[in-house]
């Protein structure tokens, strides 16, 4: 898998600044003002730098952004990038600020000047996550960048405040690898063994084959499946950091690996994106990974729904129906709403078996929530204010959108069928509401339930604050932020 930049946190040393190669950056706060290291470095470039902060240019730089000086009369180094962060910056701005230190690195290494800045810590988190690059299928020369020196004023404390980051660094890494990786890497198997790993880390993994799927009963989640090559699987993770017998809360994740559309195929424009298709199963994975990597205190179960749509001779038509493991009969449509039919036996599954205290799924479940919500924001459903309000909250904190979207019985009835008890899809119109109503028939009763569409934010066609184009990791940051708030010890 992808591993983050390293990055070492070391005390403020002047004299190292006229031969460090590479890139340096350094942190000038409101007005221009500089500390005692960042006034060496301007005496090295013979007042380039301070002559910069009078001008024109470095009065239109926002909070978080920077500019290059290249090749700097003095230095050894490529390029000085000024970076605009004021003392006074909150989370988010300081992480944007090592979002742009993040994408610019050297592969002859980097230096960043933060001295006493508070947000060294987040401004690191930054670099890190922008830092990162999808490279396994690439042939010829690797430009990885080379290491990352933070130097500040207590390296100590600083890299204490920065570890428990670590954790969601690895943890949105190993997300973002699974959603870039293409189907024929990344089948059932594949995914299975990479999660079937992570108990090195301390988590229980269980696999279930699709011999004991049938006998369970997931006529819905095996329909899918019917016309693939590779077998459907779910598999189970579980955290067992809370206390002992406690409830734990679960999540689920649609992991279809790729989704042609099924007989009801897609059109051939953009059909390569569908290898994101297993996006909430990756973010799923990704967040117990980042549990057991910080040993979060609660209790929590993974669970993900891992199918490939295909079709063939074999595969499920328009028009049949199939028995959840509920027992509820689902008149298939289309056969490209499958996520829902995966997620419903799933979701039953993990309350028939956990108890939990609460589930929340995520899916890249609807197209209609990106006509929507587009790719700023995740649609929120549920049917809890309590939880999905704590979600919200973490989500906000976290920089990561979100937006609650409405529910009702008139949108439950558009899935009634003729002939079974409810079809999958119930029409375009209110097509992500539809989609989550039909979720929620497999929420039992006084269940807390979160249902997090993130068809728009799982993958992107250009870079983010924090994330190169491709797969951002969405819900990592905020399950965890959630997690920890509401849910540890």
């Amino acid at each position: 898998m992808s591993h983050p930049v390293p990055i070492q946190f070391q005390a403020v040393d002047a004299e190292v600044l006229a031969k460090a190669p590479g890139r340096i950056a350094v942190l000038v706060a409101e007005g221009g003002s500089l500390g005692l290291a960042a006034r060496k470095l301007d005496k090295l470039m013979r007042g380039a730098l301070v002559r910069y902060l009078g001008s024109e240019a470095f009065a239109k730089l926002k909070p978080g952004e920077a500019q290059d000086l290249a090749w700097p009369a003095g230095l050894a180094a490529e390029a000085v990038q000024v970076v605009r962060l004021d003392k006074r910056a909150d989370a988010a701005t300081a992480r944007k600020a090592g979002g742009v230190i993040g994408k610019a690195l050297s592969k002859a290494g980097t230096l960043v000047l933060a001295e006493a800045h508070p947000r060294a810590a987040e401004l690191s988190f930054g670099i890190a996550m922008r830092a990162y690059d999808f490279t396994p299928h690439k042939t010829g020369e690797k430009t990885s960048p080379g290491p990352v020196t933070l130097m500040v004023n207590a390296p100590e404390a600083v890299a204490a405040a920065a570890g428990p980051m670590a954790a969601l660094v690895e943890g949105v890494f190993f997300t973002r690898d699974l959603v870039n990786e293409p189907a024929n890497v990344l089948t059932t198997f594949d995914f299975a063994a990479r999660l079937a790993a992570m108990h090195e880390l301390g988590l229980e993994v269980e696999i279930l084959e699709e011999d004991q799927l049938l006998h369970l009963g997931m006529g819905a989640l095996l329909g899918v499946g019917m016309g693939s090559e590779t077998p459907s699987k779910v598999v189970v993770m579980q955290w067992h950091g809370g206390k002992k017998g406690e409830a734990p809360l679960a999540l689920v994740g649609k992991g279809v690996v790729f989704d042609t559309g099924g007989i009801s195929i897609k059109p051939a424009a953009g059909m390569e994106e569908m290898t994101m298709d297993m996006g909430g199963a990756a973010v799923v994975a990704g967040v117990m990974r980042t549990l057991a990597m910080r040993k979060a205190k609660a209790n929590v179960v993974g669970l993900v729904g891992l199918v490939e749509n295909m079709p063939d001779g074999r595969a499920q038509r328009p028009g049949d129906v199939v028995k959840s493991m509920k027992g509820d009969t689902i008149e298939v449509i289309n056969t490209d709403a499958e996520g829902r039919l995966v997620l419903a036996d799933v979701l039953w599954y993990a309350q028939d078996r956990f108890k939990p205290k609460g589930v929340i799924d995520l899916a890249t479940l609807t197209g209609a929530i990106i006509v929507a919500l587009g790719h700023e924001n995740t649609g929120v459903f549920s049917n809890d204010d309590a939880l999905c309000d704590a979600f919200l909250k973490a989500a906000a904190a976290e920089g990561e959108g979100a937006w609650r979207m409405p529910m009702g019985q008139a949108y439950d009835d558009k899935l009634k069928s003729r002939i079974a008890d409810m079809m999958n899809v119930g029409g375009r119109d209110g097509g992500a509401i539809t989609a989550a109503q039909f979720l929620k028939r497999f929420i039992q009763p006084d269940m807390p339930w979160v249902h997090l569409d993130i068809a728009g934010t799982a993958l992107v066609k250009a870079d983010t604050t924090l994330a190169p184009k491709g797969a951002t990791g969405w819900g990592v940051l905020a399950l965890n932020r959630l997690i920890a708030d509401r849910f540890e010890a």
